[in-house]
């Protein structure tokens, strides 16, 4: 992105992307977890190891500088408020890196995506077979 069009974005977006923030303070508030417990839970399940501090947590949530969590923080972030990765990792990269990530208004299209990763390569194949046909426009 060029300077330009870099300040022509922030002229439109002036306020902070704030998408993780709000993420683990509705999560953190659902559960009724202080930030100690909410840390405590901040497993990361590829280490077993506790990967995120109540220090950090209250950073977050406050609004206070923070430095963007690594890939061990996002899987224990994950764990700790209760949701899939993915949610974790779209909202940490729109809020750190200004990524904004769009499957589709309704959200089939990462539900089809989610269950595509779950089917063999010959189901793939199938399914792939079937999009083809209903894009073919000889089959109207």
């Amino acid at each position: 992105m060029n300077l330009m069009a870099e300040q022509d974005r922030g002229a439109l977006d002036p306020a902070p992307r704030a998408q993780l923030r709000d993420l683990v303070r509705e999560r953190k508030e659902a559960a009724g977890l202080s930030y100690e417990r909410l840390a405590a839970r901040c497993v990361d399940p590829e280490s077993g190891q506790q990967v995120i501090k109540s220090s950090w947590l209250h950073r977050l949530v406050t609004g206070l500088p923070v430095q963007p969590p690594d890939y061990a923080m996002l899987r224990g972030l994950a764990v700790g408020i209760d949701v899939p990765l993915h949610r974790v990792q779209d909202a940490a990269a729109a809020e750190f890196l200004g990524i904004d990530v769009v499957w589709s208004a309704s959200g089939e299209a990462r539900a089809l995506v989610e269950r595509a990763d779950k089917l063999t390569p010959t189901q793939r194949e199938q399914v792939m077979r079937l999009l083809d046909a209903f894009m073919d426009p000889h089959n109207e």
